[in-house]
């Protein structure tokens, strides 16, 4: 059986970006990842419904359309409400896990300050969704 996912990335820090593709290569996984630098580009990318992501890693902070308004986008959607979205964020505000969390988010991750912190919760988080039972759209 094949583990590996199809990861689209929604970040828009360059940096961020940079820190997970060196978490999943120091990781040696082999996930097939894209990635989008806002809500906007991430919703063109999932107009190719033949091509959709098996998870959403969503951070909340970004500009045109933020997290939150991606979310609800995405959860309005009659296809794309069912691909597992993942919040990786550094915001512990507890408004926004709650609103995430009514909307209908699979996870919400805080980013770790220490890389090491980072890395071992990427594995963790895409160790789940490896073996998780996934909807094939």
């Amino acid at each position: 059986m094949d583990n590996s996912l199809k990861i689209l990335l929604i970040e828009d820090d360059t940096i961020e970006v940079m820190k997970f593709n060196r978490a999943l290569s120091a990781l040696k996984l082999n996930h097939k990842l894209q990635n989008a630098t806002n809500g906007e580009e991430a919703l063109k990318i999932l107009e190719q419904k033949d091509r959709l992501p098996d998870i959403i890693l969503l951070d909340l902070n970004m500009p045109k359309i933020n997290g939150i308004e991606f979310l609800t986008i995405l959860k309005n959607d009659e296809v794309l409400r069912y691909i597992p979205t993942i919040i990786l964020s550094t915001s512990n505000n507890k408004k926004d896990l709650l609103e995430c969390y009514k909307i209908g988010i699979a996870g919400y991750v805080l980013k770790p300050l220490k890389y090491e912190e980072y890395v071992s919760k990427i594995e963790k988080l895409l160790a789940y969704w490896s073996v998780n039972q996934l909807i094939m759209i």
